[in-house]
């Protein structure tokens, strides 16, 4: 997409959400989308039980932020290929090496059908992936050329993540589950400097999805976690990709509890310089996100395209909690970014 901003809509606007408290299957026996499971959680309780090809998206991503580093990596299956990657940014320097991996056709993968159990196995490329849920919490490894990784993602029981099913149509459709700023600790080497991260300063955040999507499609993804002003503080917000369907990815995280936030933010950021601050709003939102660092890619392999543009800065503003209380974001660190995806 070129332009001086992108566009976006004028105003917020309230959808209806329905809260699922047990736990239920994605799709119905012939594979379509099954009513049921429409709505979000607080846990993840969505057995995502895709059968057979049919534009099936399965991905795992993971980041972890410090004052010092960020590391992310992605796993994913698009039916007939499976796409890798793995990045690092020194914060201190603001230099980044990334590691990416095609695998066609799509073989020596796996990927849990409940997000929090199971495991994701990437392992015939030149990047090789694997995620366990274990009795302390979600082990993350990981080796290229570039990176060696073994981390441990603590779980912090009682504590709330956001789970989304997103319905384009019954055949088309995505389950979301978004968990943010767990501890986590573990070694990382970059290109041979070895980096110990530590549970003090250290925090992951997950978006795990599955679904059947359509065959080009527009997000924004926001995300940050930390402790501002005395609190422990999330912020989780998404849009374009779910105008029009009933569904959000919106929420506010308070000491662990999720207040979920049912409306269409407008998002305003300009696609000519994407280090130029951010507006996020609605009617429980006003954040301003501010850059300090663009990771951008543009891909085309085979049937796929992916042009990506990830800022990694600051959030600040207010957010409004299920009581009513404004609660200020002040200096919070994450990620705001415009993907578009066709395949």
């Amino acid at each position: 997409m070129t332009g001086d901003a992108a566009p976006a809509k004028d105003v917020s606007r309230r959808v209806t959400e329905r809260e699922i408290t047990t736990r239920v299957d994605l799709c119905r026996p012939d594979g379509r989308l099954n009513p049921a499971a429409v709505g979000w959680s607080r846990t993840p309780l969505h057995r995502t039980n895709i059968r057979g090809w049919g534009r099936t998206m399965r991905w795992e991503y993971w980041c972890l932020t410090s004052p010092e580093h960020v590391f992310a990596f992605s796993a994913s299956s698009l039916d007939y290929l499976a796409s890798e990657g793995a990045w690092y940014l020194d914060r201190t320097t603001r230099k980044d090496v990334s590691s990416r991996s095609l695998i066609v056709p799509s073989r020596g993968t796996s990927f849990s059908e409940r997000s929090g159990e199971g495991s994701v196995r990437i392992g015939k490329g030149s990047l090789r992936i694997a995620v366990d849920e274990t009795a302390e919490g979600t082990r993350l490894r990981l080796k290229s050329p570039e990176f060696d990784a073994d981390l441990m993602v603590h779980r912090i029981e009682g504590r709330d993540s956001l789970a989304v099913v997103v319905p384009w149509s019954s055949r088309r459709f995505q389950y979301t589950v978004k968990d943010l700023g767990r501890p986590a600790e573990g070694t990382l080497v970059v290109n041979g400097r070895r980096i110990k991260l530590s549970t003090d300063d250290t925090l992951a955040t997950l978006d795990h999805g599955r679904g059947r999507w359509p065959g080009n499609i527009l997000w924004n993804w926001g995300a940050a976690a930390g402790r501002s002003r005395g609190r422990e503080v999330g912020v989780q917000i998404g849009g374009k990709w779910t105008d029009g369907t009933g569904s959000v990815e919106n929420g506010l995280f308070l000491d662990g509890r999720l207040h979920k936030i049912s409306e269409e933010l407008v998002w305003r950021y300009d696609t000519s310089d994407w280090m130029a601050p951010w507006k996020i709003t609605g009617e429980r939102v006003d954040l301003e996100f501010v850059p300090e660092h663009v990771r951008s890619a543009d891909i085309t392999r085979l049937y796929l395209h992916s042009r990506e543009d990830q800022a990694f800065g600051h959030y600040r503003g207010t957010v409004i909690a299920d009581d009513g209380t404004a609660v200020e974001i002040d200096n919070l660190y994450g990620w705001a970014e415009e993907v578009q995806r066709r395949w």
